[in-house]
């Protein structure tokens, strides 16, 4: 049986020096709280109203079942490739390519639309200080065209600090997490204190979302939202332990629970719905101007802009070294696992994928609306991150089905039960919004209220995915294709900074 392909000994090599907190800077700012209040909760009061906290909290339940099983099957084979990886030994080689494909793509969409988002965010803030043209040209926030042009340099800038290595951009991100988080909890605690929107247990009462595709389709949303926690297990080369990379996943994702049940609950306490459906991604600014006067109300503002930059940063890490895990296997080209010879980040790739993400946001301009242009990156986005969540759930369930011969109640629940309810849920939900979307229009348009247009984006994603595999197992003949297995982790020879890390321990079974 031909072996995974190891990384050419001449190569430079990643650097073994990330320990839980900086899990949790990558985890954190990938997920982006600030961001996600700031831009998401518009898009889930306009489908679960003022039920959006219930919503965050039953989407949650699917989620930690994920995040278990990403932590045990961690624990068992550590490795950047994460679900692809995991997907292709447990379950099969055409599922895990597609697992390391849709998280690919996912994340080069959404760095294309975030762009665009912190563009916005920045021109927002230019507002606020009084400048609101320049040479004649109007700089206005809800501009998709003139957002994508700010959010374009501010790609570049992220990708530099990506190249320079993760732990550098693990220390900037941590200082960011600090401001924006301490700002969004003093706003958002004044906000559920002295809102004048009246509480009401409703809320948190998931009953009385209005329909089945209202409650499907704000689920995804809330899949999305929660999306990102999962990128610090991208990091395993570049982790003392790779019991560190669970830790700050699962720290980050509880963390996340409650700053976004207490970002929901304080918009809600200060505006009505169809206020917080109206500011769209300026549902902060309005927020924030109706709490305090200047120069204190910029605070979120400025909290969401560093937010914004701290999730395009921390989305270009893991997009990277899943590619990374993927070119080792030769089922990406070799391109993707060239290392820069100082820093050891896989520099080339992450230029790469800076590039797609600027195409693909430049092509994005054709949608007029900024709102229109995030809702529809949503909802594609929020489909595939179902799909690959739930494969690796899937996986999980596959590698410790022996549980069920053992008769371990606790194993059984943890490594079995769990994972596969967890998978079986995404799956119902995206299964029905594919029929939904397939059922609700009777003909094209490039529009977030477009079914076809909705399926069209991810249908296009997998298909130039199946024929991307197809190229790397029949054309460059990738062993992965015939082993289901990616690059042993622990094959690596890994560089250590002075005593600040220890090999990974071996896999262990049990």
């Amino acid at each position: 049986m031909p072996s995974p392909v190891q990384q050419d000994p001449g190569q430079p090599r990643m650097r073994r020096s990330l320990g839980v907190k900086d899990g949790v800077a990558i985890a954190a700012s990938s997920t982006a709280a600030t961001t996600s209040i700031g831009i998401g909760m518009g898009s889930l009061a306009a489908y679960a109203g003022r039920q959006t906290p219930a919503l965050l909290l039953l989407a949650f339940l699917p989620i930690l079942g994920i995040a278990l099983s990403y932590a045990r099957l961690n624990r068992t084979e550590p490795n950047c490739g994460s679900g692809y990886t995991w997907v292709g030994r447990s379950i099969g080689p055409w599922p895990g390519f597609l697992t390391g494909w849709v998280v690919l793509i996912g994340n080069v969409i959404f760095m294309a639309y975030t762009g665009a988002v912190t563009g916005s965010v920045v021109l927002q803030f230019l507002n606020k200080l009084g400048l609101h043209s320049v040479w004649g040209l109007r700089l206005d926030p809800s501009s998709t065209g003139i957002s994508t042009a700010v959010g374009l340099v501010a790609l570049v800038v992220v990708t530099i600090t990506a190249i320079t290595g993760v732990q550098a951009a693990t220390r900037l991100q941590m200082w960011l997490l600090i401001f924006e988080y301490t700002v969004l909890v003093a706003f958002c605690g004044y906000a559920l204190y002295t809102g004048d929107q009246p509480f009401s247990l409703s809320w948190l009462n998931p009953f009385d979302i209005g329909s089945p595709q209202a409650l499907a389709q704000g689920m995804v949303i809330a899949v999305f939202i929660y999306w990102g926690w999962d990128a610090a297990f991208s990091v395993n080369e570049e982790t003392r332990n790779a019991s560190d990379a669970a830790r700050g996943g699962l720290i980050a994702l509880v963390a996340m629970l409650g700053l976004f049940l207490i970002g929901a609950l304080a918009f809600q306490r200060v505006m009505s719905t169809g206020e917080l459906m109206h500011n769209g991604p300026q549902a902060l600014t309005f927020l924030g101007s109706s709490l305090a006067p200047e120069p204190w109300a910029s605070l979120p503002l400025a909290a969401l802009m560093c937010s914004a930059f701290a999730s395009l940063q921390s989305s270009v890490i893991p997009t990277a070294r899943g590619a990374l895990a993927m070119a080792r296997d030769r089922t990406l080209g070799p391109v993707w696992q060239r290392l820069h010879p100082r820093y050891g980040s896989p520099a080339v790739g992450t230029l790469v994928i800076m590039a797609l993400a600027a195409l693909l946001a430049v092509l994005a301009v054709g949608i007029p609306k900024l709102n229109d242009m995030i809702l529809t990156a949503v909802n594609s986005i929020g489909l595939t991150v179902a799909l690959y969540y739930g494969l690796t759930a899937l996986a999980c369930a596959v590698r410790f089905r022996s549980s069920l011969r053992d008769g371990m109640v606790r194993r059984l629940l943890r490594d079995v039960v769990v994972p596969a309810a967890s998978a079986l849920t995404l799956f119902g939900l995206g299964a029905y919004l594919v029929w939904d979307y397939a059922t609700m229009s009777d003909h094209f348009e490039a529009s977030p209220d477009n079914g076809w247009f909705m399926l069209l984006l991810p249908a296009l994603f997998l298909l130039l995915g199946l024929a991307t595999a197809a190229w790397a197992k029949w054309v460059r003949r990738a062993p992965y294709f015939r082993t289901g297995r990616g690059t042993d982790a622990d094959a690596l020879t890994l560089p250590m900074d002075g005593d600040a890390g220890a090999p990974l321990p071996r896999p262990v079974e049990s």
